[in-house]
């Protein structure tokens, strides 16, 4: 591992535990602007797949540790596999789709789908541990009726972010 890679991350690492702060005074508004999924889905853009998911597991989980939100179980839990995907997933589909025009939308969006989708199953995994029944209803309307804010910034600013760093130079679509 170079020490490009590890600066990288650490700064994406950083960033996902420093944006949630702009919607602090208002705790349920993370639920809406999903401000930690940035930092995990260029993690996969920037650092590929492999990368991208650990930071994007290790979000969650070391912003409840430090600032306690969100809370470690279950919600932490949770999106820690979450955001694992959105990493993971941004990372492999841009990889593949690299040279597709505008590949790093179609790479976005199925990464985005898929995080839902993983959400959708940890959550039903481990609020039914907790006994907690978790419905088809609960799932549309937190993965999409209360996401859209967070899913319409993230469509907006994730490909502008992507195509300025693919532009400079920070992320390499060669090889």
């Amino acid at each position: 591992m170079n020490i490009k890679k590890i600066t990288y991350g650490s700064s994406l690492l950083a960033l996902g535990i420093l944006l949630p702060f702009l919607t602090a005074s208002n705790p349920a508004l993370g639920a809406v602007f999903l401000l930690m999924h940035i930092p995990a889905l260029l993690g996969g853009f920037i650092l590929g797949g492999k990368f991208g998911a650990l930071i994007g597991f290790i979000i969650p989980l070391f912003r409840s540790v430090l600032v306690s939100m969100p809370p470690l179980y279950p919600t932490a839990l949770i999106m820690a596999f979450e955001l694992s995907a959105y990493g993971f997933v941004s990372g492999i589909f841009f990889k593949w789709f690299k040279n597709v025009k505008f590949g790093y939308i179609i790479a976005l969006i199925g990464a985005m789908l898929v995080g839902r989708i993983v959400w959708g199953t940890a959550s039903t995994i481990i609020l039914s541990l907790a006994n907690r029944p978790y419905t088809f209803e609960a799932f549309i309307a937190g993965a999409f009726v209360t996401a859209l804010p967070g899913i319409i910034i993230q469509l907006i600013l994730i490909p502008i972010l992507v195509r300025t760093l693919i532009t400079s130079g920070y992320i390499e679509t060669n090889s």
